[in-house]
């Protein structure tokens, strides 16, 4: 049986000055879902597989309403017991490349990558093909960092910038090809 491998994305959102969550895990800084188009339902369409770390499996199950990922299957990196909340949820360990190839073995399609450790060590493993960060006109000044503690520095190539009526801006980037002396 052949398989197809799409690429492995990053879509979030990031406050102003960099978090993806405030204290405590808060996300009530958001807009709403349901109105402006910011493209994620695009991005979903071509996602074949979800891949997020323990603690954005733990917000996403706090959340009110239907499981937001409907059918996709969704892999949770975690040493931790897991309990999945629907049958398309199962648990993934390892390393960025152990935990990948597992993922392919399981999907076909593009994975979506979610959750600040997790797209961190990724980043750093050089699994990253896109990244799509959507800044949210805000200021935390505290929480959870999107790439704080990477230990060497990202050159990133923007291949597109979008402004919503919102006042939101989407930059999608994908890895620069470097020399070897950055």
């Amino acid at each position: 049986m052949s398989t197809t491998h799409g690429p492995v994305r990053v879509f979030i959102a990031s406050s102003l000055d960099g978090f993806i969550a405030g204290p405590d895990d808060d996300l009530s800084w958001l807009p709403p879902g349901g109105g402006e188009d910011h493209g994620y339902d695009e991005f979903m369409a071509a996602t074949g597989a979800v891949l997020m770390g323990r603690t954005s499996y733990d917000v996403v199950v706090g959340f009110d309403g239907a499981w937001p990922y409907g059918d996709t299957p969704v892999f949770v990196a975690t040493s931790r017991p897991l309990d999945p909340v629907v049958p398309t949820v199962r648990a993934v360990t390892g390393d960025p490349d152990r935990i990948l190839a597992a993922v392919h073995e399981l999907t076909t399609g593009g994975i979506y990558v979610d959750g600040g450790v997790l797209i961190r060590q990724f980043m750093e493993a050089g699994l990253i093909d896109e990244l799509t960060v959507t800044i949210v006109p805000v200021i935390l000044g505290a929480g959870t960092p999107l790439f704080a503690g990477l230990p060497q520095r990202r050159r990133l190539e923007l291949t597109r910038c979008r402004s919503h009526p919102s006042g939101l801006v989407s930059l999608t980037y994908r890895p620069a090809v470097t020399s070897r002396s950055e």
